[in-house]
């Protein structure tokens, strides 16, 4: 009725919009949220208080909260120029997002290389297609230290390609392997899968294979549950596949999904035209992997993550 006032009752605005919006505000993957214009209009009527006479100033952030990184992308533009404009301070979910977007777009970085699109392995109907970007090594047969800076673009990297899948991912687990998979999947966890269970993979070489450390962490989780482990790098080892067929032993029918920061390229050049053209293509088709989402291409040797995570 109120938002109708607003409207000089140019709207007819009804139950079924609002149970639509509330759901939503509610509960993830469902409902539909309130178009920019309509969070404007909300943000008036209530800003008149209970008897429609006050004159208080409501923020339209102030209406949806935690739930700002489920709006648009268009959306959430409009409520930064909005709140800009107005000189209105953001909830830190939806800085913190702003903030994200805003690297995204930046033209240029001096510590990474071309964007390129890459096909990948994932679901049924699914979209294949990721964006990538490379990681040139100016002193070739080191090392690429990683900044804290590039560490987060390629986390932000691999939140837009797992956004951009063509479906909705709810994940149970994100596992991370080792201390820098174990970053990844903290953050990944936290932003973009409502704050998750996250597991623990510690591996350690024994001679010529891997073992799992006693300190790695398994979470409880229901029948079926969707798994996402996290790695800092894929090389030739065929850690991966060891850790899916673990993963799958504690987890019965369990649906494991792949994100990796670094993949490594068989040939010189970074910009790959086809996901068989990295190094551990076969041992990531191998695991059989629901889908895959990679970060950034790599050159030998490989990448450091920041403070030398292991």
């Amino acid at each position: 009725m109120r938002y109708n006032e607003v409207t000089d009752h140019q709207t007819s605005l009804g139950g079924t919009t609002i149970n639509a919006w509330e759901t939503w505000a509610r509960t993830r993957g469902a409902g539909s949220p309130p178009p920019f214009s309509s969070m404007l209009i909300l943000a008036e009527a209530y800003g008149r208080g209970p008897l429609g006479v006050t004159a208080e100033d409501v923020s339209p952030n102030d209406l949806i909260s935690e739930a700002y990184e489920r709006l648009p992308p268009e959306d959430q533009l409009s409520l930064k120029r909005w709140s800009t404009k107005n000189d209105i301070r953001l909830p830190r979910s939806a800085r913190n997002t702003i903030e994200r977007a805003a690297r995204q777009i930046t033209p240029h970085r001096t510590d990474i290389g071309q964007d390129f699109n890459l096909s990948v392995p994932t679901i049924d109907y699914g979209n294949p297609e990721i964006c990538v970007f490379s990681l040139p090594n100016p002193r070739p047969g080191n090392l690429l230290d990683l900044s804290w800076d590039t560490f987060g673009f390629g986390i932000e990297r691999l939140m837009r390609q797992i956004k951009n899948m063509g479906w909705r991912l709810d994940v149970d687990i994100c596992f991370g392997v080792n201390e820098a998979g174990l970053v990844m999947a903290t953050f990944l966890a936290s932003a973009q899968f409502s704050r998750c269970a996250i597991g623990y993979l510690r591996c350690n070489k024994v001679r010529d294979r891997i073992a799992l450390d006693p300190t790695s962490f398994y979470p409880d989780a229901g029948e079926a549950p969707t798994i996402l482990i996290c790695d800092f790098e894929v090389k030739h080892a065929d850690v991966v596949g060891f850790l899916a067929g673990e993963i799958r032993r504690r987890y019965p029918k369990a649906l494991l999904y792949f994100a990796v920061f670094g993949a490594m390229t068989k040939g010189s050049g970074l910009e790959v035209n086809s996901f068989d053209e990295l190094t551990g293509a076969k041992i990531m088709r191998a695991a059989d992997f629901s889908a895959v989402f990679i970060a950034a291409t790599m050159n030998p040797p490989g990448i450091e993550p920041p403070l030398e995570l292991r």
